[in-house]
């Protein structure tokens, strides 16, 4: 009875699998993009960038979604689908950490110009 369960659970989709990883993506590029400008001091101008990136990052997100929900319905094969989950995972986490890593330099230079 419970066996059963837990290997239609193991089988979730490529969908729902990519929806939690974009889940988990937006939020550690929230946090790091704000512990970063704070620890840099950041100013109004630069909480206000961190506003529109999330949002940037969000439409972004809903269209990585949309597209695992099409890919997942094509007649692609399971080994198609799972190379390009994976590839689809690295360039999804690379983004969100080397993303958030951007507000470094624009926050020194936001400090040499404007103090």
């Amino acid at each position: 009875m419970f066996d059963g369960h837990a290997i239609a659970s193991r089988k979730v989709g490529y969908a729902k699998r990519i929806s939690t990883h974009l889940a988990a993506a937006l939020v550690t590029f929230c946090l790091l993009q704000i512990f970063i400008v704070a620890k840099m001091g950041g100013s109004l101008v630069l909480h206000l960038g961190i506003i529109v990136a999330i949002a940037g990052f969000a439409v972004a997100a809903r269209g990585l979604e949309r597209r695992w929900q099409m890919l997942e319905s094509s007649d692609l094969s399971r080994n198609g689908l799972a190379l390009r989950f994976r590839r689809d995972l690295l360039q999804l986490w690379a983004a969100s950490l080397v993303g958030a890593m951007l507000w470094i330099p624009v926050a020194i230079i936001f400090r040499f110009l404007f103090g």
